[in-house]
């Protein structure tokens, strides 16, 4: 007999911050045929702040981070990104397809757990990051290598091997390549897909002190999806539990990993001690 799962909240600390939260979503409703994906799942993240999304295969973590990088649309639902100029609290998904590609280019940035969808395999490595600034308008040849320079060796990539191809990479080293694509144009918001599934432990380590430090240097906001509760712990401030495409619990990450309260969470959390 299956358990049944009431939704129980835990309070959210970054409720009672006065500023305006970089990123609001309210009400988001994804359907795929006969799937919904996403039933109502609503959050906030502040600039600086990085939030975790935990939950299982077929929870809607990957579904909520497409619609986040405006790959897709939502059935219903709001999303904004403050501080956006002539996009200032404008839903986004009402966007046409050219508003949405401004949007998300210059704004957001994203980090795939599967390398091949974030890169150009035969491109140089150097040639990925430039091809995300020759998109945003930038035309001159040494302009481009300086700043995708700059931004391999923010994301602490190997730069005597800039010119080298993704495809003949390490894992951790095409995810920095991944990751200084993402931060070329210093987005306001940074989503990262399971960044550290299939790396070895050490690699993972480098990975997550990278972010870590991009983090406070820059003050981006991230929304990080893992099944990981280790790297949840490690990166987020707060984290949010979903479940069959709803948020069943969410609140700072220590209180929610140390006492969770929904059913569903404690199972998640114990299934990992």
């Amino acid at each position: 007999m299956t358990a049944s799962f009431s939704v129980r909240r835990t309070f959210d600390a970054p409720a009672l911050v006065t500023q305006r939260p970089l990123l609001e979503a309210r009400g988001l409703h994804k359907r795929y045929g006969r799937v919904q994906a996403l039933h109502d799942v609503s959050l906030t993240v502040y600039c600086g702040e990085v939030l975790g999304v935990v939950g299982e295969s077929g929870s809607g973590k990957s579904s909520l981070l497409r619609l986040l990088n405006l790959e897709e649309t939502t059935d219903s639902g709001f999303y904004a990104l403050n501080g956006l100029g002539e996009y200032e609290g404008v839903n986004l998904f009402e966007l046409d397809r050219v508003g949405r590609r401004s949007v998300q280019t210059q704004h957001i940035g994203i980090v795939y757990q599967n390398p091949y969808l974030g890169l150009r395999m035969r491109y140089s490595s150097s040639g990925n990051v430039a091809e995300r600034l020759l998109i945003a308008g930038q035309r001159s040849f040494q302009a481009l290598r300086q700043a995708a320079r700059q931004s391999l060796a923010a994301s602490e990539f190997p730069l005597d091997r800039m010119d080298d191809p993704p495809r003949v990479l390490s894992g951790g080293m095409q995810q920095r390549v991944q990751l200084a694509k993402a931060i070329a144009l210093e987005p306001k918001l940074l989503l990262l897909d399971e960044p550290t599934t299939g790396l070895d432990v050490s690699v993972q380590a480098l990975v997550l002190d990278t972010l870590k430090r991009l983090q406070r240097e820059r003050t981006m906001a991230m929304v990080i999806v893992s099944h990981n509760l280790g790297v949840i712990r490690t990166l987020a401030d707060r984290v949010m539990v979903m479940r069959h495409g709803q948020v069943v619990e969410t609140g700072l990450t220590d209180q929610v990993l140390e006492d969770p309260q929904h059913p569903y969470t404690q199972q998640l959390v114990h299934a990992k001690l």
